[in-house]
């Protein structure tokens, strides 16, 4: 605490100075009191510590991109430790090989059973388990217009990679629908599938190489935030979306419709399936509705009692399986029931002569791996996360970048395509109790005898199936419980949600992910063009000071204008402050009591973490401004940057001398009070 004199540094001529004060009627000239000249000790605003341009522009870059200091364990260690420490950082599978133990692969056994089978995990037949989890594959490299082989090889050599460079325990990774979905929407735009299958699986694969390569760029950069302009609400709004279109794409395997459209939007894909009623097929309707109603009823008892997930897990295999049955003994594919057919066995093979690099298709492949890239990086670092809360560890958002994107870039080269974490699969990892990332390998190798021995079992299932297996398992995206929060919550936020999923449904998967985007985007400079301000005043027996609009109780203080700006002033929104509160001052000199006339305007500061040179000027200019009016401009609680660039800046220290700045609204008010008495004739 210094006296006020002190604190200013100006000793007391400034104060003699009539014109240094401003002069209104509605201050009454009376005697200072012993009060009031205590409560003109005020605490002195320090100047951030001096730092170098390089000091700041380290901690700038570490707090922007290390966030979480991943190098911290590396200090003070030996030469050989910190190798052996970054071989560990880059590859997670080091950090859990050493003390893995008998009891941990018991454990992993099962949910890595579990989920290659998606069954329940006291099945007593190995090969019996995983074929429902293959069935999910197929079916989404049907839906992404690729070969249904690709969909098992895609379950195959994904997992083994994520398994040594992933750091969640939890997550299982495969084919998922949606990722499935824009790169077979994206690619049909420029190749047919059926008309030219060869170059259809080459731009899927060079697509999915661009997908990985964008996802362990954003890794390796630890670009990471590039993602969160996917927002909880646009997500929602794209997935139930994407669910829809997901679902109606179906009907053409429920109705058993030969010629179908292969456009995405609502409107083709239900003009399609009213167009070629003449195609439908009773036995396949008939067939379609029994398992989907089986297996929505199935998810039904799943959710009611989460005890028994597996029955849910449980009946995508059954459904294959007597599907099957029924197909091969009745000879169903006879009677308009289409079949999957003959399967080759074997394993991947590699696929890196198939990446085309062709000018032609080079912005189409970029365009196509960027957007399934980013979306299914969001969709696998969303359900780790999900699970690692859950389970009380932490996943490491930038190491799961390059993983997920590694795994890809793998996969591309190895006849797979884009792969990612997929929440349904990983639920029943998590509840089947795996511990590590070995119930992945566990996966890939029981997929791995699958490819090699079991795919004749494969020749009689019916199509239809896999479509209702697709609409239940797309079903879960649509999380109304969301949507209906995201409108309690924030109306600007259900509009970006409605947004996304109209775009969606209506127009194409991408731009309406590109809708709602933009949208937020728009909302977020919204708020940086728009900030927020408000008029404070006080709470009364108290030094409390907040928003009038908000604490009822708050009054104004006679002869005061305070004003506080909650977000950082740069070039985007100077104008703006600067017309609002000009605005406001106009307006409060016509509400200020006609016995007390305006005299003082507190800019409080404390909610402002950074400004830039137009901010700066803007300061200056609102100073000069409001002088020639005969009022005062202080100054509270500024930043540690906003002084650093005030002292920088020679002009500003002009207009701002230390006896303009304050800790507290309270010292402000008190000190500026008793100053105005005392300068008083």
């Amino acid at each position: 605490m210094v006296g006020m004199r002190g604190a200013y540094g100006g000793g007391g001529g400034a104060y003699n100075d009539s014109k240094s004060r401003p002069h209104g009627g509605g201050m009454a000239a009376a005697p200072v009191t012993e009060q009031e000249i205590a409560a003109m000790a005020v605490h002195k605003v320090a100047p951030p510590p001096a730092q170098s341009t390089a000091s700041k522009m380290k901690a700038r870059v570490k707090e922007t991109f290390f966030p979480d200091d991943p190098f911290r364990a590396f200090k003070g260690q030996p030469l050989g430790t910190q190798w052996l420490m970054a071989v560990r950082y880059l590859f997670p599978i080091l950090d859990w090989v050493p003390s893995y133990s008998f009891s941990l692969f018991k454990s992993d056994l099962v949910a890595g059973l579990t989920i290659a089978s998606l069954a329940i995990p006291q099945a007593s037949s190995i090969f019996s388990m995983h074929l429902s989890m293959l069935c999910m594959g197929i079916s989404y490299a049907k839906l992404a217009s690729l070969p249904p082989i690709i969909g098992l090889y895609s379950s195959f050599v994904p997992p083994m990679v994520y398994a040594v460079l992933g750091s969640s325990r939890d997550l299982a990774v495969g084919p998922v629908s949606i990722a499935s979905l824009i790169m077979g929407s994206m690619l049909r735009q420029a190749v047919s599938p059926t008309a030219e299958p060869l170059l259809f699986l080459q731009l899927a694969f060079t697509s999915t190489f661009f997908a990985g390569l964008v996802q362990a760029s954003l890794g390796i950069l630890r670009l990471g935030f590039v993602i969160d302009f996917l927002s909880k609400a646009t997500l929602v709004g794209f997935m139930a979306g994407a669910a829809i279109i997901v679902a109606l794409q179906q009907l053409k395997a429920l109705l058993g419709i030969v010629h179908f459209t292969t456009e995405m939007g609502i409107v083709p894909v239900m003009a399609s399936v009213f167009h070629h009623t003449n195609e439908w097929s009773w036995q396949t309707i008939l067939m379609g509705v029994c398992f989907l109603v089986f297996l929505l009823s199935a998810r039904h008892v799943s959710i009611r009692w989460p005890k028994l997930f597996w029955v849910s897990a449980c009946a995508p295999l059954a459904s294959v399986i007597i599907s099957t049955l029924l197909v091969y003994l009745f000879k169903a594919q006879n009677h308009g029931i289409s079949i999957i057919g003959q399967l080759k066995c074997g394993l991947n093979h590699p696929s890196w002569d198939k990446l085309l690099f062709d000018t032609t298709y080079l912005g189409l492949t970029m365009k196509t791996g960027l957007v399934t890239g980013i979306i299914s990086l969001t969709e696998g670092i969303a359900v780790g996360r999900t699970f690692a809360s859950i389970r009380g560890y932490q996943v490491d958002g930038n190491k799961e970048m390059m993983a997920i994107g590694l795994m890809n870039v793998v996969g591309s080269c190895t006849s797979c395509y884009v792969t990612t974490g997929a929440f349904s699969r990983s639920a029943v990892n998590h509840n089947a109790g795996c511990k590590t990332a070995m119930s992945n390998v566990i996966m890939a190798l029981t997929v791995m005898v699958t490819l090699l021995f079991l795919m004749p079992l494969f020749v009689y299932t019916p199509n239809v199936v896999l479509g209702a297996i697709i609409i239940a398992a797309v079903i879960g995206l649509i999380d109304l419980p969301a949507v209906y929060h995201i409108w309690k919550m924030d109306k600007m936020d259900f509009l970006v949600c409605v947004c996304a999923f109209a775009g969606v449904i209506f127009i194409s998967v991408q731009e309406g992910l590109a809708i709602a985007v933009g949208i937020s985007i728009f909302r977020v400079l919204m708020q940086i063009t728009r900030p927020k301000m408000m008029v404070q005043g006080n709470i009364k027996g108290t030094d409390i000071y907040r928003d009038l609009h908000h604490y009822k109780e708050a009054q104004r203080v006679s002869g005061f204008l305070i004003l506080a700006i909650e977000a950082p002033i740069n070039f985007a929104n100077c104008n703006y402050l600067n017309e609002r509160i000009k605005r406001w001052i106009e307006e409060e000199s016509f509400e200020q009591d006609k016995h007390t006339e305006l005299h003082f305007i507190i800019l409080d500061l404390s909610a402002v973490p950074a400004i830039d040179t137009s901010g700066i000027a803007f300061l200056i200019d609102i100073k000069k401004s409001i002088e020639k009016r005969g009022l005062e401009l202080v100054l509270v609680n500024p930043t540690g940057e906003v002084m650093e660039k005030i002292q920088r800046a020679n002009e500003a220290q002009n207009y701002f001398r230390p006896d303009c700045l304050y800790l507290t609204t309270a010292e402000a008010v008190a000190s500026l009070s008793a100053l105005a008495k005392m300068t008083k004739p």
